[in-house]
Parts: structure tokens; sequence; C-alpha cells
């Protein structure tokens, strides 16, 4: 993973726009001007799945975006996954953000669970205990356990996750892809000073949601 080289469009798209292209190009074979809307899904399709480099930030203790989009929430709450109390800080993706997932501190990942669920839509905070998710739980650097959920939304029907346990990532590094709108909820510690608030728009790594206090 941690050599994964940013093609621009990523490898979980691949698939999509291949069976888009061929489609769009047989309709426009065979019925030429019915092919336009298509042309247009396919458009969707591949802006969906870009796939950018980003620049890590150099803030000692800095906690990083693990995904584009929108915050929608910013609050004291309880972190189910690690049993305590914590400092929650989510993400909201739409369906035209970016959707890799990436590493919000440099650690080592502890534990890695899948829960299913339903699939209501990802800007409702319900959604981070009703819908299908997968958490990962990791010790930064500086010893403080990070928790980041990946959580589907309302037409999101695949959540991807590399990580494992016992693997060390770094900063910005991608650990996985959600198809489709869906969020992803970061746990920090109390102490934890945040840097964003509730309708901020941040970008995966470059936008630094919080700083780890020692």
């Amino acid at each position: 993973m941690k050599n994964y080289p940013h093609p621009i469009i990523a490898r979980e798209g691949w698939p999509f726009i291949f069976i888009s292209l061929v489609v769009s190009a047989v309709v426009t074979w065979k019925w030429c001007w019915w092919s336009i809307p298509l042309w247009l899904i396919t458009l969707f399709v591949i802006q969906f799945f870009r796939d950018p480099g980003r620049v890590v930030p150099g803030l000692e203790n800095a906690v990083l975006a693990p995904a584009d989009g929108r915050i929608v929430v910013v609050e004291k709450a309880k972190d189910v996954y690690a049993d305590r109390d914590a400092l929650k800080i989510s993400v909201f993706m739409n369906v035209f953000n970016v959707h890799s997932n990436r590493s919000p501190v440099d650690g080592k990942v502890e534990s890695v669970e899948y829960f299913p669920g339903t699939f209501v839509n990802a800007a409702f905070d319900k959604a981070s205990t009703e819908n299908e998710r997968n958490a990962m739980i990791m010790t930064a650097e500086n010893g403080q356990t990070v928790t980041c959920v990946q959580v589907a939304g309302l037409v999101a029907r695949r959540i991807l996750c590399y990580a494992e346990a016992g693997r060390v990532l770094a900063r910005g590094e991608r650990y996985g892809f959600i198809r489709f709108g869906s969020r992803v909820d970061v746990y920090l510690p109390l102490n934890a000073k945040p840097m964003v608030s509730v309708g901020d728009k941040v970008s995966a790594t470059e936008t630094i949601l919080a700083q780890l206090q020692p």
C-alpha cells in the first residue's frame, strides 16, 4: 500500500470505466445520438474514480483528513470500537468527492473489524451506528489511540479496506476506498485540539483535522 502510485484513476474504478466505455461505444456505433446519456454517465464514472496524489503536511502530531468532503460532526462522543469517550470528527463524501481513504496518522494498525448494516444517508449522524461500516483502530506514533471508521452511505454498497492488524501506516497512505456517497468518522483522544468546524470542506491528507496533544 505504501508504494501505491496514485495513478490519477483509482484501480477500483477500472472495471466500471471499461464497461461504461464499451457500452457507450457500442450504442454510438449502432444508434449514434442515443448514446449521449451513456457518455455522460461514463464521464461521471471517470470523475468519481479519480485518485490524485496529495501533499502531506509536516505539522507534528497532526491528524489528517482521511477523505475529501465536508465536516458534519465535531463533538464529544462514545468510541464504541475502542471503548472510550472521544472527540469525534466526521467527513461526509458526496458522489463528486474523491473516495480514496487515507491514513490520518503515522501509526500501527491494532485491529480492523467489519460491521454489516443498513444504507441510510451518510450525512445523518445515525449512519455512524446503523450503516455498514469498517472500523480501524490505530496506535499513533505518540502512543495515543486513533479510530478511523469507513461508513457506507445511501448508494454505497462496497467498503474496501486494505489495512490489517500489525501493519504500520504512514500519514496520507492510501488504505481503502468506498464506492459512491459515504462518510468517514475519526475518533481521537478528548484532549485533541480540533482544527476544523462543521461545514468546512476538507481534502484527504492535505487538510489537518486536529492536533494530538503530548
